[in-house]
């Protein structure tokens, strides 16, 4: 990085949170403002936090790199989302606003009794807590390992900063904050979209490179597949992704707190259904991003595996130079690819579009893929325990590696700001969630505005040193980066249950939910360690299964216990 670079970095963050201290100055008279803001935030705000809020640094690494190696296929991950985000604001945010609740939990008290609202809250907890310092520690392990950065420093940086401003102006600090950071997310990913297309090829125009692209089985968009155990299908988005993204901005305080924020109810579906409009293209927009990055390195060099420590592995190791045969076959390949893509786009620009050269090119890519098996089959052997998947990487190395200088400083900030927006709403929804749901429902004593609004503070304080904490020692566990869609889906399918029985069936009281919502989160973890289904469909299991089960111990038990004792 030159100094250009991280002039750029620097000023950009602490713009970010001294904005969010200054701009928040004051808010925190009562808990209505520190948790509500006042409840003054305009819908295009509520919009843009709630995109940011989802808009981790992971989304901004891992989705294209996901895209170079799989294609557009993950974009279905979000189709159910529209769905999602139209059911939420016909339902739940009328009942939230109209209840004037500081935390979606506290619905459940009013709803089923006070064991149903902890337990939601103590689930919330543990995922979110979690969630938050996989946010921290993702874009930290591959800035370290990329920039040779210190990871337990990069950890604690990313988490102090967003102390500050969450610690001094809550609610409000976050969203304010977010506008910008979606501002530097956007505008440095579109940048560095146009310098992709700058460098491609000269007669390669971008009709010309989705082509190229779909000649790679890059461009499958849409899979029709029944398979349960696919990840990323028609069928798994539109309905376990429809049930992760109602469980999502629906019971999750991280998401729920941006929009009770808002001024009324209509500001506030007029928000969330800005983000049903814009996030599904946001996502097919990063996708594709990755895609002509895919394209770009058809014509430039390659590395074997994209992660540079595994490298550093290999190099050490006796497989040493096993590794250097297969560098050495991957450049003569890259040579030949090179050859047939110009050939082929040269087809393309007569509008031909060359059945034979297309199955070349799928077998040259097939031959690829052949020498990063083998590649990653080295790195396991030199290290059994080294991270093989190199798709985190992919997007970090082309910024590092093909952008110019300054742009490196601002992508930088964009994993920067992208980490910082996510981590902020998780650490402001866990402060609220248990200064709300837990210590002030159970404190006896009556106390001041005041004493909440330090107690909401000081869980603030605790839950970002928790994030930080997990964070710095994340290098314990395997996969960590990957964890983030399925730790949410192991929760989010029980407490979603929970919330739809309470809106919709009147019929079933605390304890059947109580009782069937347990249950259903035990057998949950059971089918997750089994790996019999995706994880996308953990979420609809679970809704389902709390909603069938709360019906039944209804009917069956609790039915018949009030009337023998009544």
């Amino acid at each position: 990085m030159q100094q250009i670079d991280w002039l750029v970095l620097c000023v950009t963050l602490l713009f970010i949170v001294v904005y969010g201290v200054w701009k928040t100055k004051g808010a925190q008279k009562n808990v209505q403002d520190y948790i509500l803001a006042n409840n003054e935030t305009p819908w295009y705000i509520v919009g843009l936090s709630v995109m940011a809020t989802q808009a981790s640094a992971i989304t901004f690494l891992s989705t294209p790199g996901q895209a170079y190696h799989d294609g557009m296929g993950f974009v279905q991950f979000y189709f159910g989302l529209p769905i999602a985000m139209v059911v939420i604001s016909i339902t739940f945010i009328p009942l939230y606003h109209k209840l004037k609740v500081f935390t979606a939990y506290e619905y459940l008290e009013q709803r089923f009794d006070v064991r149903t609202r902890s337990l939601a809250a103590i689930l919330f907890l543990v995922q979110r807590g979690l969630g938050t310092g996989l946010t921290i520690y993702a874009p930290s392990i591959i800035l370290s390992s990329i920039l040779g950065w210190d990871l337990t420093l990069l950890n604690i940086v990313i988490g102090i900063l967003v102390i500050i401003y969450t610690f001094s102006g809550g609610t409000k600090a976050v969203n304010v904050t977010q506008q910008q950071q979606m501002f530097v997310i956007m505008m440095g990913m579109f940048i560095t979209f146009a310098l992709i297309l700058q460098y491609l090829p000269n007669d390669l125009t971008f009709s010309s490179a989705l082509h190229l692209a779909g000649a790679n089985n890059k461009m499958n968009i849409v899979d029709f597949s029944i398979d349960p155990e696919e990840r990323y299908t028609f069928w798994s988005g539109i309905t376990g992704g429809f049930f992760l993204a109602l469980a999502y901005f629906g019971t999750d305080q991280s998401q729920v707190g941006r929009y009770l924020s808002g001024k009324s109810i209509r500001e506030s579906q007029m928000g969330l259904i800005m983000n049903g409009f814009l996030k599904v293209p946001m996502q097919f927009f990063i996708l594709l991003t990755g895609v002509m990055v895919f394209v770009f390195f058809q014509f430039n060099d390659v590395p074997l595996n994209f992660n540079p420590n595994n490298k550093i592995v290999v190099e050490q190791s006796k497989y040493r130079d096993e590794y250097h045969q297969l560098e050495s076959e991957l450049a003569k390949l890259s040579e030949e690819k090179k050859e047939f893509n110009l050939l082929y786009i040269d087809h393309l620009n007569q509008n031909y579009d060359n059945p034979i050269l297309r199955r070349q090119l799928q077998a040259l890519s097939g031959k690829e893929r052949d020498l990063r098996d083998q590649a990653r089959e080295l790195i396991r052997k030199a290290d059994d325990e080294a991270e093989i998947n190199d798709k985190d990487y992919v997007f970090i190395h082309f910024i590092l590696n093909f952008l110019p200088q300054g742009m490196i400083g601002l992508l930088l900030a964009v994993i920067f700001s992208a980490a910082m927006s996510s981590s902020a709403s998780g650490l402001n929804a866990l402060a609220s969630t248990t200064a709300i749901d837990i210590y002030k429902r159970n404190l006896k004593a009556d106390k001041s505005e005041k004493h909440f609004v330090h107690a909401t503070k000081f869980f603030t304080l605790f839950w970002g040193l928790v994030a930080i904490l997990f964070a710095c020692v994340g290098t314990l566990f395997e996969n960590l980066i990957q964890l983030v869609n399925i730790v949410g889906s192991i929760f989010y399918g029980t407490v979603l249950g929970i919330f739809l029985v309470g809106f919709y069936i009147r019929y079933v009281k605390a304890q059947a939910i109580f009782y069937g919502a347990i249950i259903t989160q035990l057998f949950i973890f059971y089918i997750y360690y089994l790996e019999v289904v995706g994880f996308l469909w953990l979420n609809f299991i679970g809704a389902m299964m709390a909603i069938a089960l709360s019906l039944l111990l209804q009917k069956l038990i609790f039915n018949q216990y009030t009337a023998t004792n009544s």
